[in-house]
């Protein structure tokens, strides 16, 4: 998998996980990207303290995902660009045995996930050049590194509003939930019309020639977790899952909701 010729990167379109790169500050995006990141802020100033509340959200998942419920694979579907503390990091910081697999469908993000295919002597990382409507095709790949009797995160962060028609999204989380043992778990989010300014924001995006994306009433993200038990405080907005005590306030409101759920 890693000796796959690359493919080309089309530097005249922007990307989703290219624009998420550049709210959060990182510097592996285009200015077309750039561009498509300016005019969203424009309309929505807050798409920034969203974009770091969903990595805060993501490492507290994850401490309660290895360290609460001892799970040691993961399979993190539109990943994205690497930032600080991905997924393989802090797993793989508190248990070094952890396995996890990346799929995502950029060239981009295939660049980078090659030079971070690196893991501890214990555990393994590895990346699927995959697209979400096709979970056979990462189900069977994901395979060669998870196992599969086994308990599995699965994170689906940011990505299912990738889905315009909502009965094929829930689909698509209920064929992956499916394909997981007992015991296993989904840690999801969205962002979601908590707010005014979120759906201009979306409009504002889905005007230009990226994927678009598209926001969810809370109710829709809360059926994406149906048949499983959630766990405490539930499917909330993110920024209220769990927050790390602070002597600077309460956390603030990001227009995501989100939570993390068992398989029974």
């Amino acid at each position: 998998m890693a000796d796959a010729p690359l493919p080309d990167i089309d530097t005249s379109v922007p990307h989703s996980a290219r624009v998420w790169n550049y709210w959060l500050g990182g510097k592996d995006n285009y200015a077309v990207d750039r561009d498509l990141g300016d005019k969203v802020v424009a309309v929505y100033p807050a798409i920034r303290d969203l974009a770091r509340a969903s990595r805060q959200f993501l490492a507290r998942a994850m401490r309660y995902l290895v360290q609460d419920a001892g799970i040691r694979q993961f399979l993190d579907i539109g990943t994205g660009l690497p930032t600080v503390d991905n997924t393989h990091e802090i797993a793989q910081r508190l248990a070094p045995e952890s396995r996890i697999v990346y799929v995502d469908n950029d060239p981009l993000v295939l660049t980078h996930a090659r030079a971070l295919l690196t893991s501890s002597p214990e555990g393994k990382t590895d990346y699927v050049d995959a697209d979400l409507r096709d979970p056979a095709t990462i189900l069977r790949q994901a395979a060669e590194t998870l196992d599969f009797d086994r308990p599995i995160a699965l994170i689906l962060n940011g990505i299912m509003g990738h889905i315009e028609d909502y009965a094929e999204a829930r689909s698509i989380v209920a064929r992956l939930v499916e394909a997981l043992p007992s015991g296993s778990y989904l840690e999801l989010y969205d962002g979601s019309r908590l707010g005014e300014g979120i759906a201009d924001a979306a409009d504002s995006y889905n005007d230009s020639d990226t994927v678009p994306y598209y926001v969810r009433p809370p109710e829709e993200i809360i059926g994406f977790f149906d048949g499983l038990e959630p766990v405490e405080p539930g499917i909330v907005p993110i920024q209220e899952w769990r927050p790390d005590e602070s002597q600077f306030g309460s956390p603030v409101h990001v227009d995501a909701v989100g939570g993390v759920a068992r398989k029974p």
